[in-house]
């Protein structure tokens, strides 16, 4: 058994419940503000685009929220997700540390995003809703829900952010085969999108600009709800299924990590792994929580801690987040998926009470350690993950340097085999780190909200 690869849990042990981090934070989240009053809004102020039990979910400060049977069925055609120690890896390393990774890759859509996606659609077919409308940034998330939709009769429409829509045309189809529509962002099909392409024609789009289009839609149509894949509180909650799972498998393998590591843009599957870790932190555990983010949107890095709006068309309810500004152009990169301007506000939260730390890379480091990391574990990992890969080599590496054997958790959150292209960019040289614009960041903090 000392040499296991695989941890696995039979499906019986799915967990039944997800957590709640709210219940246990030192400190309570900072609540969420109107966009146009700017007073603290209520349940009844996201009735019109979100369905009753995902509110209550998102407000809700109980340790654990029940997973619906219907939903943990469907979690079944892929969870439990395995634990694997990379032990190939650590060999090429030479290092004393031990690695291990949750792999969400082997999901319908590949990625760790139906984990949210099939209890979104669930709650919305419950109360008789018919459409959908979401962006997405790499395609992982609109996939996902595509999915999601597909199994519950709904229908999806998806606002793709344009620089990856052309990046990754195998993305969009994936979700036109789930039958789903992918529009490319900003679209001449609501006011907002139209909005920005007055401006700039040839906007290559944002994660905020592709949510401003799918809640006006949701919004001007009753027979359609918004679905978010990542940022608010009730995603990072269904996500958590990764880190519970987590826990019952590093138990498996007689072991506990002393580092976790996930990347970080929105912060779902940085949640999702790391928030029953922290729990544990506040309990008094000495684990480290490290978020990687990208050296091109570098929100906890270099953002600013401060209520701004989840999205660009200022549609969306400010939240107190690490924030570029929501006015912020990210620009273009592979880990579309990481380019958005905020983080997740409970993310935010953590990193501030100093229960977390945060680090970033540039893209070009990351796609070198993905290569790695797949020449020895056989996995191609997605753009995103490839950040965790990168934090956790050098983990790795410090740990050689140091000669402390360490045990290091990363969340390998989805496979790259859509993303082929940017390996073939990265391999011919093509590749390049994207310039990170101080001046625009200067710009977009000027334009905060003033809150009081």
């Amino acid at each position: 058994m000392s040499e296991t690869v695989k941890y696995l849990l039979s499906e019986d042990r799915i967990p039944k419940a997800w957590y709640n981090l709210a219940a246990d934070l030192p400190v309570p989240l900072p609540p969420p503000l109107h966009p146009g009053t700017g007073q603290v809004i209520g349940p009844d102020d996201l009735a019109p685009i979100f369905p009753k039990a995902v509110i209550e979910q998102e407000v809700s400060t109980e340790r654990w929220i029940d997973i619906p049977e219907p939903v943990r069925d469907v979690y079944r055609l892929w969870r439990p997700a395995p634990l694997i120690r990379a032990r190939a890896l650590e060999k090429a390393l030479d290092t004393p540390a031990k690695l291990y990774f949750k792999y969400e890759g082997v999901s319908p859509a590949g990625s760790h995003k139906p984990n949210t996606a099939v209890p979104q659609a669930f709650y919305n077919k419950q109360e008789g809703i018919t459409r959908l409308s979401t962006e997405t940034g790499a395609g992982q998330w609109g996939s996902s829900l595509a999915f999601a939709g597909s199994l519950f009769g709904i229908e999806v429409e998806v606002y793709m952010v344009k620089v990856s829509y052309q990046q990754k045309p195998y993305r969009r189809a994936l979700m036109e085969t789930y039958g789903a529509t992918c529009i490319a962002s900003p679209s001449n099909l609501t006011q907002a999108g139209r909005d920005i392409l007055a401006k700039d024609p040839n906007s290559n789009g944002s994660l905020g600009i592709a949510i401003s289009e799918a809640v006006e839609v949701a919004a001007s149509r009753s027979d359609t709800n918004y679905a978010l894949g990542s940022v608010l509180n009730h995603v990072c909650l269904h996500q958590t299924i990764i880190g519970e799972e987590a826990i019952l498998q590093m138990e498996m393998a007689g072991d506990q990590p002393d580092i976790v590591i996930a990347c970080t843009g929105g912060g779902s599957n940085f949640a999702g792994l790391a928030f029953p870790y922290i729990r544990e932190k506040i309990k008094g555990s000495k684990v480290r929580i490290i978020g990687v983010e990208p050296a091109s949107c570098p929100t906890l890095t270099r953002g600013r801690y401060a209520y701004d709006y989840g999205d660009t068309g200022r549609l969306t309810p400010m939240v107190k987040m690490h924030t570029l500004g929501s006015t912020f152009m990210p620009p273009g990169s592979h880990s579309g998926g990481l380019r958005y301007h905020g983080m997740a506000p409970m993310v935010s939260h953590v990193k501030e009470l100093g229960l977390m730390e945060a680090r970033a890379y540039h893209q070009t480091e990351c796609f070198a350690a993905a290569a790695r990391f797949a020449r020895a574990e056989g996995i191609v990992p997605a753009p995103e993950s490839s950040h965790a890969i990168k934090g956790a080599i050098d983990e790795a590496l410090r740990c050689k340097v140091e000669g402390r054997a360490e045990t290091i958790l990363f969340n390998l959150s989805g496979h790259g085999h859509f993303d082929m292209q940017a390996y073939t960019d990265h391999f011919s040289g093509k590749l390049i780190d994207p310039t990170f614009n101080q001046s625009a960041l200067d710009i977009a903090l000027s334009e905060l909200p003033n809150v009081g």
